[in-house]
């Protein structure tokens, strides 16, 4: 049974997106006559921030498992918008690789999550030999048929 679709218009997606990734930031925490209380190094502390993640983003956007916003990244009219959700949470896992305490669980995620970051090079060629073998046999129906 199909369901009718969450998301009309990448607009009506992208306001969900963009409160999610506000979400993330947190909230910075205030004394009680509403000033902002300062850690070690005067700066403000901040409270309820997470990080972002595929999971996160797709609990945000309604979404009960990880393949409905792949359906929608599917969706030339979604493509970009989900793209650019995607790559602003790639970007996070990114600059955690230079902080010693996010550092392995950021690597995982990126080379579990992302193209590009397989600490095996030969896994992200398999997408492409697939591909040519492809080629490869259709050209050789192609002829046989002939």
């Amino acid at each position: 049974m199909a369901y009718p679709a969450k998301y009309k218009t990448a607009s009506q997606m992208q306001t969900v997106i963009d409160q999610y990734f506000e979400d993330c930031k947190g909230e910075m925490l205030k004394d009680k006559d509403g000033k902002p209380v300062l850690n070690k190094w005067g700066e403000p502390v901040i409270v309820n921030a997470r990080p972002p993640t595929v999971t996160g983003l797709c609990i945000a956007l309604g979404f009960t498992n990880r393949h409905s916003l792949l359906n929608y990244q599917g969706k030339p009219a979604f493509k970009d918008t989900v793209d650019r959700a995607k790559f602003r949470i790639e970007e996070y896992n990114e600059r955690r690789l230079y902080d010693k305490d996010g550092c392995r669980g950021a690597m995982f995620n990126l080379t579990n999550n992302f193209r590009g970051w397989s600490q095996n090079p030969k896994a992200d060629e398999t997408e492409e030999t697939l591909k040519k073998l492809a080629e490869l046999l259709t050209k050789v129906d192609n002829a046989a048929q002939s």
